[in-house]
């Protein structure tokens, strides 16, 4: 019982420690990849994306990713290692400008964009004056029908009831008050 008990606690040591030393034999194959080919893949990468710097490191560390993940494609044998870092630098650049080229809605530019229009709210306030002052030459009937339907948003049947009024007197009221209020704005100069 003792033996597979100690059995049982060195096996996970023992694979521990072997991806230990896959992990510091990967570390060491990455350094030595990155050292012997990052300069020259940083340049390569700097001309397919036109001189983008942050877009050319992100294609070289994308790049020296995938030789990480599929060490079989980086066997000397299969051909250059070189050849083959530049071939999946331009093939991931050709991917990312596809990605990008396909989005719908996206506009690339060096400008900012213009900046939202800034509200006035004095003329909001003028504006309202003015329309509080029109409503106040309106007959008081005219007056609240427009005040029930626009302002308070009742519906007909609704501005019916709150003022004692068949709802086709409703409709009637407010063609003939809109027509009034447009009146009283002309006089008042508001033109538009």
């Amino acid at each position: 019982m003792t033996a597979r008990i100690s059995g049982r606690n060195t096996a996970p040591a023992r694979a521990e420690s072997e991806e230990k030393a896959i992990s510091d034999h990967d570390a060491h194959l990455l350094r030595a990849l990155h050292d012997e080919h990052a300069e020259a893949l940083y340049a390569h990468a700097l001309r397919l994306v036109n001189g983008d710097r942050q877009r050319a490191e992100d294609l070289v560390q994308e790049t020296l990713l995938r030789a990480w993940r599929h060490p079989e494609s980086l066997d000397p044998r299969r051909g250059s290692v070189r050849a083959w870092l530049f071939t999946t630098a331009r093939n991931l650049a050709i991917d990312a400008w596809r990605r990008r080229s396909t989005r719908v809605g996206e506009i690339y530019t060096d400008e900012l964009p213009e900046p939202p229009e800034v509200v006035d709210e004095t003329e909001r306030a003028v504006e309202a004056w003015t329309v509080a002052e029109a409503l106040n030459r309106l007959s008081p009937s005219h007056r609240d029908v427009l005040v029930e339907c626009f302002y308070q948003g009742r519906s007909v049947s609704e501005a019916a009831s709150r003022l004692g009024v068949p709802p086709g007197t409703v409709k009637s009221r407010t063609h003939y008050a809109l027509r009034s209020l447009r009146l009283v704005l002309a006089e008042m100069g508001v033109t538009g």
